[in-house]
């Protein structure tokens, strides 16, 4: 019996170094949670080593729930973590994740000239070099790693560090900070998808950008948010740091920029696990540049408004949609980020400068055949640039389009395959115009 009772003793001190698994109906994607041994249990008594078995496996079911509670649903948005690291009590956690993601893609009748499917580059005049062409790119894969702490004054803190292999130059596979945030008591600080964004207003795309009306871009910030009403109402403002993409032409000149942009949203949201929403977003800037004929600084406003939203018709059918109109805010709409066009010299008055009307449409459907595991998604998104005393340059931008259509299928909770057909148009100012389509395929095992 002594020697049983030793065994017992050993193989509970094993677990509490190793990792504990937490009950779920999931039976394979389990985040292991490595605890620290407790000081209860193993000495003196025969139930001892039961009873820290049982702590073990009741302090992993908590760091598996504060990392459930903390999580963020939405377009390219990380699952929970496949290692976790908890001290003594769940006072803080550590989990580490990421996935391996690689796309696969044929370009023909047009190519874009782009790692991503950007109707904004696609070439307005076909040559031998840009009609086909062939990728495969692993630049997608990400790690990241979450902190939650259990503060007594500030309630659960979340440190979130997310990367990619985006930085640099095509497929040079440079690491590329994403996100790097702490947040509490509502607050948001670091940098993160930017608050106009909408996260679950389209779904997921092979194509890392996806829809071009869509406005997945990153900001450094300073966001407070706060839900009310059981969590079906939510407000955000926030302050982000601004990226101007003018047209300065010959009689203004870029400085630096003296005044943040200004997101806010409202969000309502309904039904089973609120998976039902509607969101009205704004944002508001100012927007400093230098007039080189006065010798003085000015500033251009620009504000953007847009209504966003996912409707779970049922367990089978989600429709998404989000739709932009505004002036001078291209970084909120994706085909148009860096662009040049939130303002442009006066047509009319070279010695003016005006910002650019611009607006985006986005609308796409999700047939669920098996929820979570088998899907179809498909949509079309148009991103316009409207004239304003006419047009500045005959090759400008003027309307693009991207309709998509894909299937994805989860072959375990850790494995995807999915696959993609794309088709995009450009349009300038001066009616020229320029296609391209995009077959892809994706592999992508998370960990």
């Amino acid at each position: 019996m002594k020697t049983i009772r030793h065994f017992v003793l050993l193989a509970a001190l094993l677990l509490s170094v190793g990792g504990v698994s937490a009950q779920s109906s999931s039976e394979e994607y389990q985040p292991t949670v490595f605890m620290m041994l407790s000081e209860r249990g193993g000495r003196g008594h025969h139930g001892g080593a039961y009873e820290l078995v049982a702590e073990q496996q009741r302090g992993a079911n908590d760091v598996i729930e504060m990392f459930e509670m903390t999580s963020r649903e939405g377009f390219q948005q990380t699952p929970n973590p496949q290692f976790i690291f908890s001290t003594r009590n769940n006072r803080f956690a550590l989990g580490i994740g990421g996935y391996i993601n690689l796309r696969t893609s044929y370009d023909f009748k047009g190519a874009v000239d782009d790692i991503d499917f950007v109707p904004y580059a696609i070439p307005m005049t076909a040559t031998y070099a840009n009609r086909q062409r062939v990728m495969m790119d692993a630049t997608a894969s990400r790690l990241f790693t979450k902190a939650v702490i259990k503060s007594r004054k500030l309630g659960p803190v979340v440190a979130y560090v997310d990367m990619d292999f985006r930085g640099g130059e095509e497929f040079s596979y440079t690491p590329h900070l994403r996100s790097a945030y702490v947040s509490m008591l509502g607050f948001t600080a670091g940098r993160d998808v930017t608050t106009f964004c909408d996260l679950r207003a389209v779904p997921e795309t092979i194509d890392h950008r996806g829809p071009n009306a869509y406005n997945f871009n990153f900001a450094t910030m300073l966001r407070y948010e706060l839900s009310v009403l059981q969590n079906h109402l939510t407000m955000g403002l926030a302050l982000e740091m601004p990226v101007v993409s003018g047209t300065y032409g010959e009689h203004f000149r870029p400085i630096s920029q003296r005044v943040p942009d200004v997101p806010m949203y409202v969000e309502y949201s309904w039904g089973r696990e609120c998976r039902s929403h509607v969101r009205a977003s704004a944002v508001l800037r100012n927007m400093y540049l230098h007039n080189a004929t006065t010798g003085e600084n000015t500033s251009l406003f620009g504000w953007g408004v847009q209504a966003s939203g996912r409707l779970a018709l049922c367990d089978m059918f989600t429709l998404y949609f989000n739709g932009i109109y505004g002036k001078g805010i291209t970084p909120y709409i994706q085909d148009l980020t860096g662009s040049g066009l939130d303002f442009t010299p006066n047509p009319e008055n070279l010695n003016q400068i005006q910002t650019m009307p611009m607006w985006a449409v986005q609308g796409s459907a999700q047939v669920n055949i098996i929820p979570e595991v088998f899907w179809f998604s498909g949509g079309y998104s148009v991103a316009r640039v409207e004239q304003h005393n006419g047009y500045y340059a005959a090759s400008e931008y003027r309307r693009g389009t991207y309709i998509f259509g894909n299937v994805f299928y989860k072959l375990t909770d850790n494995f995807t395959l999915a696959a993609e057909y794309l088709h995009g148009g450009r349009k300038n100012m001066d009616g020229l115009k320029g296609d391209a389509n995009r077959l892809s395929i994706m592999v992508q095992y998370n960990f």
